[in-house]
């Protein structure tokens, strides 16, 4: 009997981008979404694809999407963002595995990032390789399949066997550079929050320039040049500089965060 699969999907104003994610999983049998407060068609979108809208209050990255991994009933969940979509590659894939026994706890899937509505294939961001199916168990289990709190850049927690898909997961996550950047902005503040937890604030001069500067110049430099993320054309510039610049935001907010006001 073939295994049923949950998707779980958290959602802000994201009227944009939820038709094309929720259009690529139709083999889905539950879709979960919980949204934080969307004042577009982010819920008329969701029920038209017969998907189960739950609104809450916004708890963090890791606790928003474990809520929605909380409410999903299939022997399988899939979690998503919602400017992510399957390829039709990775869609017939997710298919077969559903139709067979597999020994794996959980699969990690290779994430193609699109930038400018460029596929960034080099510097360090393809393949990026996220665990993102898992099979679902009991949240008051001794080791449940979960996100880690943190604030940013949270990931799923699997104790158990993993295997790798092979086929790509498109993450739609930049279309111009000014969403970009709003997101680099609103990311660093969270990564500075990281930074605070483990006291790396560039407390004295030498490691204030050392992070806020020297870091994000080699962060370029190793991802543009020695990881060839010039071969992606202006859009790969632009994204290296970028994501320098929120290399060097994220220390200058940590250290900002201790001095007397």
């Amino acid at each position: 009997m073939p295994s049923t699969l949950s998707v779980a999907i958290i959602t802000l104003n994201e009227e944009a981008n939820l038709a094309r994610t929720l259009a690529s999983i139709p083999f889905a049998d539950e879709i979960i979404v919980v949204d934080s407060g969307s004042t577009d068609r982010t819920p008329e979108i969701a029920q038209s694809f017969n998907a189960k809208f739950f609104v809450e209050p916004w708890k963090g990255f890791a606790a928003q999407k474990n809520s929605a991994i909380d409410k999903c009933s299939s022997a399988w969940v899939l979690t998503l963002d919602a400017d992510e979509e399957l390829t039709p590659e990775l869609q017939t894939e997710l298919r077969t595995l559903l139709q067979s026994e597999s020994a794996v706890e959980a699969y990690r899937i290779p994430l193609r990032h699109i930038f400018l509505h460029r596929w960034i294939r080099h510097g360090g961001y393809y393949p990026d390789i996220k665990l993102r199916l898992f099979r679902r168990n009991d949240p008051a289990a001794a080791s449940p399949i979960r996100f880690s709190e943190r604030p940013v850049h949270e990931s799923i927690q699997c104790t158990g066997p993993i295997g790798l898909l092979r086929s790509d997961l498109l993450h739609h996550g930049y279309p111009t550079l000014e969403t970009y950047l709003e997101h680099m902005n609103r990311y660093s503040t969270l990564g500075a929050q990281l930074l605070l937890a483990k006291e790396k604030t560039s407390r004295n001069w030498l490691a204030f320039c050392t992070n806020v500067v020297l870091v994000p110049i080699l962060t370029f430099l190793w991802n543009y040049i020695f990881r060839l993320g010039f071969l992606d054309g202006r859009e790969g510039l632009l994204l290296h500089l970028y994501h320098s610049t929120y290399v060097s935001w994220k220390y200058a907010k940590a250290w900002n965060l201790t001095r007397p006001h």
